[in-house]
């Protein structure tokens, strides 16, 4: 019995109402990524049947198996470190790449998705924490991207997102958060063509509702709704 799903979801729901209600900046809405790395097809249906439609992989390989699995169905993130080796196989099929930090990943990016013909949507991951564990572009890296994105015509821009460092209590890292969103705004105030600033990114199960409170408009959650608590 995978019941206590819907019991996840339906508390989460309300945790990420009660956020936006503390937000300063409400967001239009909050896409929630249900991060499925660890689960199998048959969580996922069940998440799915409580309105789950958007989903994050880590791996290419568990990645290519759901995707192929439920055949379009239901939206794909890749929200994992990606190797320029493996993009020729996750471009045209995640609906959106979240883990893009270094100008050669970009660089393939374009490459592959000229070559197949697509228009690949994807994140900047930037690393505002400055924690060595971390992936991410630094704040200059980043803007060099989205300047040399603006030769390429197989990549779009659409926002950031970042990974906080962990922390016994989530108010110590409030300030990354802040400090993306800060970014973020600075980003939106200029004219690009390959850039729209749409989605920010970040938050996860044991911080969402600070990132939320800090302006995050996409938030990616796997143990709050895939793990069992009874």
């Amino acid at each position: 019995m995978i019941s206590y799903i819907g019991e996840n979801l339906n508390k989460l729901r309300i945790e990420i109402e009660q956020a936006r209600g503390r937000a300063g900046n409400n967001p239009e809405e909050t896409i929630l990524v249900a991060v499925s790395k660890t689960v199998g097809v048959v969580e996922i249906e069940e998440a799915r049947k409580h309105g789950c439609i958007v989903f994050g992989e880590n791996r290419v390989q568990d990645f290519l198996l759901k995707y192929e699995h439920f055949g379009g169905a239901v939206d794909f993130h890749m929200i994992g470190h990606l190797q320029t080796n493996k993009v020729k196989s996750i471009v045209g099929k995640a609906k959106l790449i979240h883990s893009v930090d270094s100008i050669r990943l970009l660089g393939e990016i374009e490459r592959r998705a000229a070559i197949s013909g697509v228009v690949q949507d994807i994140l900047l991951q930037v690393d505002v924490s400055g924690e060595e564990s971390k992936f991410g572009a630094g704040i200059d890296e980043m803007n060099k991207m989205i300047e040399i994105n603006e030769g390429n015509a197989h990549v779009k821009i659409k926002g950031l997102m970042t990974m906080a460092p962990f922390a016994d209590n989530p108010e110590e890292i409030r300030w990354v958060f802040r400090k993306l969103r800060n970014v973020f705004i600075d980003t939106q105030e200029k004219t690009f063509y390959n850039t729209i600033m749409e989605y920010i990114s970040m938050g996860m199960s044991d911080d969402f509702s600070i990132a939320i409170e800090e302006g995050a408009n996409m938030i990616r959650v796997g143990s709050r709704i895939f793990r069992d608590t009874h």
